[in-house]
């Protein structure tokens, strides 16, 4: 009989999130190499570039892909026939592993998660309780899959419940431009088909633990071999939704989607459930076995990588620390510019107390005029950092704080990823500030811009504290200019 101990599971998990948190799986990387080698819309060919580089950045040093760690996901599937050597509940023991590995010395991982999420929402400060889903089946062994999912990719998740009737590829094709740019594609789009509501969810999230094989069903297809239904719908939404034109980072070109996956289960004759769930451009998770051998030894993947040169040709240099509004005129969307001098960062707690201040007309801690905001929660830094992963989050969550910052505090400029809301490009225009765009996925290649950072107003908030940035060659996008022309593919609603 196969007896699980305590500490090795407890390990192995620990040894899982800090594994994913800087090796993608290879399959995945491959893909987006292919996707990167076919591309010709440069915009995307140069976001596909940043995220190849940041990658092989991240698996030398072994720090963050992203500066969003991700919310510790873990399914288990436990032999009917283990003996357990352990004194915690699983629950507990999974969580012991997160804590352990989010906390790690060498390679600290970002604490997203908070509790009371309706309510106060304090950050549990060691990214613990992880989701948990477990299935008992026969057998003497302990499969174990750990994901970390960002909530730029998890807050696009939707569900539908269609009529038996209705269509999944015209539902998918709808949805699809819904989701914007920031859930950083190209990624793997999982889709779960059938049971009740919550069971096609979770059907969706566990197809994206597969692997990236939608080339094979092309072979198959190149070679006249019969395909699944299901292996026919995986084709046909990855064909139509590459299409759509989104593509990477929703710049446009060939790839928004690297693969599509679907798992299906039994449906009330009166239900149709579809769920959606997209994976990002840093995709993490590992799959693995533990057998009553001690703890898991996972090996690192052998990458092949590209030699790739970032051009800097044509690309626009802009000091912060004497930009003017007048500055920013001559900016038009879709140029490449690269930012050096000081800027302030700011997220979705950080924007609710300045607004709050402002509408209590009490002093900000910061002055803001005539600055760039950088909407980001970096990763705090290890033995010589100036700081960790620092990439974009999505700026549309700050869309409804923005016109108030623009017309009351001289901000004249902002920093994310993915589009803005109609009402905020207007706002953005009105005021004559643009709107910049770093590529989601690169955030160890942007934090290697950042020479100094230091917490200048709302420590309390941990990650979502306010930032003061002194950067170097900074590369970003003009998004939106002051005319507000918007780089945006018109695909995205």
């Amino acid at each position: 009989m196969t007896v699980i101990k305590q500490d090795d599971f407890i390990q192995s998990i620990s040894d899982a999130f800090q594994f994913i948190s800087y090796y993608h799986p290879q399959d995945f990387i491959d893909a987006m190499i292919a996707a990167w080698k076919k591309e010709r819309n440069l915009a995307a060919k140069n976001a596909l570039a940043q995220i190849i580089i940041n990658s092989q950045m991240c698996a030398e040093n072994k720090r963050p892909l992203c500066q969003d760690t991700g919310i510790a996901t873990v399914f288990l599937k436990v032999g009917m026939n283990i003996q357990w050597d352990a004194k915690l509940s699983l629950e507990e023991m999974v969580n012991a592993g997160v804590k352990r590995a989010y906390l790690h010395t060498d390679n600290i991982l970002r604490a997203s998660v908070v509790s009371d999420p309706a309510g106060n929402r304090i950050n549990t400060k060691d990214n613990t309780p992880a989701v948990l889903h477990v299935d008992i089946v026969p057998g003497d062994e302990l499969e174990i899959t750990c994901s970390a999912k960002g909530g730029g990719s998890e807050n696009k998740a939707r569900l539908a419940m269609l009529n038996p009737s209705d269509s999944v590829v015209d539902w998918v094709l709808k949805t699809i431009p819904t989701l914007g740019a920031g859930w950083c594609p190209p990624g793997v789009i999982g889709i779960g088909i059938g049971g009740t509501a919550e069971k096609a969810m979770l059907m969706a999230k566990q197809s994206l633990m597969s692997h990236v094989d939608i080339h094979e069903l092309q072979e198959k297809v190149k070679f006249n071999q019969k395909l699944t239904s299901i292996e026919t719908l995986r084709l046909t939404l990855f064909e139509k939704i590459n299409r759509l034109e989104i593509g990477a980072q929703g710049l446009g070109g060939l790839s928004t989607v690297l693969d599509v996956k679907i798992l299906d289960y039994p449906t009330h004759a009166a239900s149709l459930p579809v769920a959606l769930v997209p994976n990002c451009a840093a995709t993490r998770h590992v799959t693995f076995t533990l057998n009553g051998n001690g703890p898991v030894k996972l090996t690192p993947p052998t990458y092949d990588w590209p030699h790739i040169n970032l051009t800097q040709a044509n690309t626009k240099r802009l000091n912060l620390d004497n930009i003017t509004k007048a500055d920013l005129r001559s900016l038009k969307q879709g140029e490449q510019v690269l930012l050096s001098g000081t800027l302030l960062t700011a997220r979705d707690a950080a924007h609710k107390k300045l607004i709050d201040l402002l509408n209590n007309n009490q002093p900000l801690p910061v002055d803001l005029t005539n600055k760039i905001i950088y909407y980001v929660g970096p990763v705090d830094p290890v033995k010589d950092e100036v700081v960790g992963s620092a990439g974009p989050t999505t700026s549309t969550r700050m869309d409804k704080f923005t016109r108030q910052l623009l017309e009351q505090t001289g901000v004249i400029g902002m920093i994310g990823k993915a589009e803005r809301g109609d009402d905020t490009v207007t706002a953005i225009k009105e005021n004559g500030a643009v709107y910049f765009m770093a590529v989601g996925g690169a955030a160890y290649l942007v934090a290697q811009t950042i020479k100094q950072a230091k917490v200048v107003a709302f420590p309390e908030l941990g990650m979502e504290a306010i930032y003061e940035f002194v950067v170097k060659d900074m590369p970003v996008t003009v998004a939106v200019d002051t005319q507000g022309d918007s780089i945006y593919v018109r695909h995205l609603i």
